[in-house]
């Protein structure tokens, strides 16, 4: 067969709708060397040599991926001249996927494929065919190999390697800039039809950006972009296959892009004129006040560099630039006396450290202000010898030694006296002191490193003639450490041994604190008071020890508790010691070591009560005992004392029972039927007021007859407790709700007294009874009184 038949064979395998194969014949020979085709050629001999025919034909085979029908897809046909069509033959198949993902019809040779092939996943198989004789199984062909190549569709769209790119370009850059290029991949083959042919597009971020269709690289697409306008866009780049045609798979991906910085803006001053005043007294450094012109620009080039470039004084100031903050500091360069100058003009200009000279055209990039300064004339302050000062004290030195001085003078042409102080705001527990005339400061209260390290002090410097005007300077105080503090216990220790103990057995690890700081660092040493026949001390070395047991066997019957004093040293100068004690109680525990009981009172319980019954019993006592208090409580409440205890005791009592009667119309407030049948009450009711010591007899009355007067009746119960002796010797309000004719004894009130012309006669009280001999005793022995004196 040619190879124009071949190529047109193959064509119209392309074009059928369903799979097929195409057969590329050719002859072979057993000879595995290469002949020429052609008809007869002439040997050495001079006889005519024929060409031999192939024994058998077989193709190379094209197959299409993601094949969708219901049968085996048929792959091909393999045919030997050898093959009579009796079934003498029997074809073989071998290598990649044969017999599960190729088989071969061994009496027809028609190759089929068993399942879908993805192109993505391998592109080609080599198979190996032979025919071999049925009856003898001996070859009749050799092998020969064969390729199965996999013919791509478009079933991959392309996709990005990121999700979302970041870049940046420079702002005002020209046109067709470089900006970064995105790269789309697509897993069908390159090497068949427009399948992995990408075209890229620009979706998003028109008009400012674009997208080469062939290489995807993005470029700007206007020019003179300014990043003080805008600074970021967001541009969406589309891959698509089959050359961008219709019905091409795409992908996209968005691209955040940043314009960054170039210096286009020269720095520019807010103000024409600018004015700043400083006293007289400044000193030389001092910063008068600060200029600053804005530039549009950032980083390194918004950066500005101040200088003065000219003005009369040029040499008492100068500029020094603010690197953080962009600003120019005016400082003092030489004292200023506002007597010889008051006003002076500087011009400060502003540029910009790193010019672009692309941007030349839009400078010039710097700007010039005038500065005007005022001197201010001023009663200068004391000022001192330092800025600050540090002193440096052991804590152990006596009270009233000087640590330091500090010293001040007055700048004025008059020197007047300097007068010092401490601010006690700086020094609240007042342990410094300073001399006011030299400004020694000395201690006042004993110092202490382990309580305060550092004090920060405020000396106050004034003149004599002007107090008001001061000055203030930091006092530094480091305190230096004392070996003064003995070593202590780290942490209470709850320490047990079990009554199982062996010697030597580790019971505990303890360790030490000190309040000090030596240079050296802490070195402790542990050591028992006095030899102890129960445990013993072992010191590690290393600021720690192990408590550990000299005997077997412990007992809580015998001692429940063992007090262990142990001796922490220290090893610096002057040796500190402290003997700190451990309290060791002896309990129960298992044989793995864990503590059970430690309680000695535990073994003395029935074993059948348990611990909700004790705690049962326990609330009923307390129940008990609360019943009993409360109950005393209220039996002592009852008993009271009376008012008047003898009639020696006379003193005045005001009560105020805030009850007010209603009168002889208020029926509601009393019962009338209870005044007229006074046995209805006295069987019951007694005095509430007191607890008399002997109960008489309630002597009983007859009953008033109902059509009795009142007046009558109450006259009548008056009468019988004047004569009673149980009834109490001291007035009582009793509202009766009856209002009757004016008293003869008028007001005993003492508040009229004083409107009364001459003495008043209380004779009348002896013909009241007995009850008011003591009253009339007290005010009928005025008149003799008087008379004695």
């Amino acid at each position: 067969m040619t190879v124009q038949q071949v190529l047109l064979l193959l064509l119209l395998w392309m074009w059928l709708p369903h799979p097929c194969h195409t057969e590329m014949l050719f002859r072979r020979t057993p000879d595995v060397r290469p002949k020429s085709f052609g008809g007869r050629t002439s040997g050495n001999d001079g006889k005519a040599i024929h060409r031999q025919k192939r024994g058998w034909m077989w193709n190379q085979f094209f197959l299409l991926e993601e094949y969708t029908g219901s049968d085996y897809q048929y792959v091909g046909k393999l045919h030997s001249d050898q093959d009579k069509g009796d079934g003498s033959l029997k074809y073989i198949l071998s290598g990649d996927g044969a017999g599960t993902l190729f088989i071969i019809d061994e009496k027809t040779g028609d190759i089929h494929a068993t399942r879908r092939i993805d192109r993505e996943e391998k592109a080609f198989y080599t198979l190996r065919a032979q025919a071999i004789n049925r009856r003898t199984l001996r070859p009749v062909e050799p092998e020969s190999e064969f390729v199965i190549k996999i013919h791509d569709i478009n079933d991959n769209e392309p996709t990005f390697p990121e999700e979302i790119y970041t870049a940046s370009v420079p702002e005002m850059s020209v046109v067709g800039t470089s900006v970064v290029q995105v790269t789309a991949t697509d897993a069908d083959d390159p090497s068949y039809g427009n399948s992995a042919r990408v075209i890229y597009s620009i979706l998003q971020g028109q008009p400012y950006f674009s997208v080469e269709p062939e290489t995807g690289i993005i470029r700007t697409a206007l020019p003179n972009m300014n990043r003080e306008n805008r600074e970021q866009y967001q541009v969406v780049i589309q891959a698509k296959d089959m050359g961008g045609q219709m019905g091409g798979l795409s992908g996209t991906t968005t691209v955040n892009i940043t314009l960054t910085d170039v210096n286009d803006n020269p720095p520019r001053f807010p103000q024409s004129t600018i004015h700043l005043r400083i006293p007289e007294s400044s000193p030389v450094g001092t910063a008068i006040g600060s200029v600053k012109a804005t530039d549009a620009d950032t980083g390194k080039n918004a950066e500005v560099e101040y200088r003065i470039i000219d003005g009369d004084g040029t040499d008492m100031f100068d500029i020094v630039t603010k690197k953080d903050t962009q600003e120019g500091i005016i400082t003092v360069r030489k004292p200023l006396d506002y007597e010889t100058r008051r006003l002076y003009t500087l011009k400060v200009e502003a540029e910009n450290t790193h010019v672009d000279p692309r941007f030349y055209y839009l400078g010039p990039f710097k700007d010039t202000t005038i500065v005007k300064i005022s001197v201010d004339d001023v009663d200068e302050p004391p000022v001192f010898s330092r800025s600050s000062y540090l002193f440096e004290v052991h804590e152990d030195i006596e009270l009233g030694t000087i640590i330091g001085t500090v010293m001040a003078r007055d700048p004025d042409s008059a020197s007047s006296p300097i007068r010092f102080s401490l601010d006690r705001h700086t020094d609240l527990d007042r342990i410094f002191n300073i001399h006011s005339g030299n400004g020694s400061i000395y201690t006042s209260k004993p110092l202490d490193r382990e309580i305060s390290q550092w004090h920060n002090l405020s000396v106050i410097a004034a003149e004599i003639n002007n107090p008001k005007d001061t000055t203030r300077v930091p006092v530094y105080v480091r305190i230096l450490d004392v070996n003064d503090n003995a070593p202590q216990f780290a942490v209470f220790y709850d320490t047990f041994v079990c009554e199982n103990a062996r010697a030597g057995q580790l019971i505990q690890t303890i360790s030490a604190v000190d309040k000090d700081d030596p240079l050296g660092g802490q070195k402790f040493f542990f050591s028992l008071a006095a030899v102890n026949p129960n445990f013993t001390v072992q010191d590690n070395e290393d600021n720690t020890a192990r408590i550990l047991t000299r005997r077997n066997g412990f007992s809580r019957h015998e001692i429940s508790t063992y007090l262990l004093p142990v001796v922490i040293s220290d090893n610096d100068y002057p040796i500190q010691s402290s003997t700190g004690t451990l309290t060791i109680r002896v309990c129960a525990c298992d044989s793995r070591g864990n503590m059970q009981s430690c309680s000695a009172e535990a073994l003395l319980l029935p074993a059948g009560l348990s611990t909700g019954a004790l705690v049962a019993i326990l609330l009923c006592i307390i129940i008990l005992l609360v019943i009993v208090v409360l109950f005393a409580a209220l039996k002592r409440q009852r008993k009271k004392e009376p008012l008047i205890l003898s009639k020696e005791d006379i003193r005045d009592n005001i009560v105020s029972y805030n009850d007010e009667g209603g009168g002889e119309e208020d029926t509601q407030a009393f019962d009338i039927g209870t005044l007229r049948n006074p046995a209805a009450i006295e069987d019951k009711k007694l005095r509430r007021d007191i607890i008399p010591e002997t109960f008489f007899v309630p002597r009983r009355t007859p009953s008033a007859p109902d059509n009795t007067d009142v007046r009558d009746f109450i006259n009548q119960r008056l009468k019988e407790h004047d004569t009673d002796p149980s009834a109490p010797p001291y007035d009582s309000l009793a509202t009766y709700a009856y209002e009757g004719n004016d008293s003869i004894a008028e007001s005993l009130s003492s508040l009229e007294s004083g409107t009364t012309e001459g003495d008043q006669n209380y004779d009348y009280l002896r013909e009241w009874g007995p009850r008011f001999n003591k009253l009339a005793e007290m005010y009928g022995g005025g008149e003799s009184d008087k008379d004695t004196s």
